[in-house]
């Protein structure tokens, strides 16, 4: 499956990067590629992640990242997988 992370999801990330970078830049890039490269692994086998408890939709699922959730939906019928949030696993808790 294609993997396409949305306009939105790319800009959390931008924005996640720089603020991890005004104290450690070599850890936020490390911070990026290591994410993106989780995110490349969900096309394996995204159904084993599990559905995102934000959405009623066995299609949405979430992947947890350094205290991060990253949340996807999976189009089956267009073999794609867009990756559409990137949130604070903290930010929810409350």
């Amino acid at each position: 499956m294609k993997i396409k992370l949305s306009s939105k999801f790319r800009t959390k990330l931008e924005r996640q990067v720089r603020y991890i970078a005004k104290d450690k830049p070599a850890a936020a890039r490390k911070f990026k590629t290591d994410l993106l490269s989780e995110i490349r692994k969900i096309s394996d086998y995204p159904y084993s992640f599990r559905p995102s408890i934000y959405f009623e939709n066995e299609n949405i699922r979430e992947m947890i990242f350094k205290g991060y959730v990253i949340i996807f939906r999976i189009d089956s019928e267009n073999k794609m997988i867009l990756v559409f949030a990137l949130l604070k696993h903290e930010d929810f808790s409350q």
